[in-house]
């Protein structure tokens, strides 16, 4: 109590407003997205409140802990890219195998922080074919925003309108904010009913793992090198570009704990994430001294949103599914821009790249390992062969 009294008294309107923002950021598009990968491999209601109840909250308190503990900016929930990876791969699995997978995703990035290995592990494996692999998965999201238009053109075009106006209104208010804000506006104008249904208090409930190798080579390898590469190294870059020195080893360790034990309650990952961990550490959140401030805000907000999860969630369902699939598409564009241009702004794995990419967005499964594994398999060996770091595309 006293510690936290102390934070209110430092506290200033950039921290409150930037970790105000960095909470909005990771629990608005974010959420919708778990909804539509719940609703793409059947979850049941407990099963999505409690997947999203356990990275909402743990995910904050594992940032919470981490800023108190180190004064660095370090924020975060869950893993977009490993929503992305997991809505399109893992129709095959029961819901036990898949708590398996993230089970021992967090187990293996435990050892990873304890080991000193994330430099080894993310620096051999080519990023660009990493990317591709992710990009591959996240277009199959996006491309559904095209026939969810068509079903609801009213939505379609404001969510459209908000995301070429919101740079006008700011250039550091992302683009997504403003096709959620006039896609939900439209809403009201499109004449759609809503209908919640009963609403009552959800208690997570906790899943028995099981554990195989299919599932530890299709489920949890991927997820390791998405969270490591796409969220970690994202955060930690970000941290060392405002100026800041970030315990690697123990951002990765605690990030590793709450993601096993969110596990448990089908909760795919809890740690430090890479945009939120860039706004909070950037000057829009105040002098360098004060910055952990603001992700402490951000994080006790992501906490509470985790622990009302089972309020929030039948009012989002509630909206037509072309709706969600139209807001989740624009939740992901910005991503999706980042990594394809990371995945083919480069001379190197040219042709690796494409094969990834491509391979990944099939969706097809094969002895059931996913094609997110098969891409990045075929991508490394087509890049040994054609000996690509080594030289141009041609």
């Amino acid at each position: 109590m006293v510690i936290m009294l102390n934070i209110i008294k430092k506290l200033n309107v950039q921290n409150v407003f930037v970790g105000i923002a960095a909470a909005f950021l990771a629990c608005t598009g974010p959420v919708i997205f778990v909804i539509d990968a719940a609703n793409s491999i059947g979850l049941t209601k407990i099963e999505l409140v409690s997947w999203v109840t356990s990275i909402y909250f743990f995910g904050g308190l594992a940032s919470l802990i981490l800023t108190i503990y180190c004064k660095i900016p370090l924020i975060g929930a869950h893993s977009l890219g490993a929503v992305a990876f997991i809505g399109t791969s893992s129709f095959e699995y029961s819901l036990p195998e898949l708590v398996g997978g993230y089970v021992v995703s967090g187990l293996l990035i435990i050892v990873v922080g304890i080991t000193g290995l994330f430099d080894k592990l993310i620096i051999p494996l080519p990023t660009p074919l990493v990317n591709g692999m992710l990009a591959g998965l996240i277009m199959n999201y996006v491309i559904e925003v095209i026939p969810a238009i068509k079903a609801q053109p009213v939505i379609g075009l404001s969510a459209i309108l908000g995301f070429f106006l919101t740079p006008l209104l700011s250039p550091k208010i992302p683009r997504f904010v403003g096709s959620l804000f006039l896609g939900t506006a439209s809403l009201f104008f499109a004449d759609i009913q809503v209908n919640t249904g009963e609403i009552k208090l959800i208690i997570p409930e906790m899943v028995a793992p099981s554990f195989s190798f299919v599932g530890i080579v299709s489920l949890s390898i991927p997820i390791l090198f998405i969270i490591l590469s796409n969220d970690t190294a994202v955060a930690i870059s970000s941290l060392r570009e405002n100026g800041f020195i970030p315990p690697v080893s123990m951002t990765i360790i605690v990030s590793g704990i709450f993601t096993t034990i969110a596990g448990f309650f089908g909760g795919h990952a809890a740690g430090i994430g890479g945009m939120t961990t860039a706004l909070c550490s950037s000057q829009d959140a105040g002098p360098k001294i004060k910055r952990y401030l603001a992700a402490i805000v951000g994080s006790l907000l992501i906490m509470l949103f985790g622990l009302f999860s089972w309020l929030a969630i039948p009012l989002i369902q509630s909206l037509p599914s072309s709706y969600i699939s139209i807001i989740a598409g624009f939740s992901l564009l910005s991503l999706l821009t980042s990594i394809m241009h990371s995945t083919f702004g480069s001379d190197q794995f040219y042709y690796s790249s494409i094969f990834t990419f491509i391979i990944a967005m099939s969706d097809i499964s094969i002895f059931q390992i996913s094609s997110a594994v098969w891409a990045l398999l075929i991508g490394v060996i087509t890049s040994k062969v054609l000996k690509e770091n080594e030289r141009s595309k041609y």
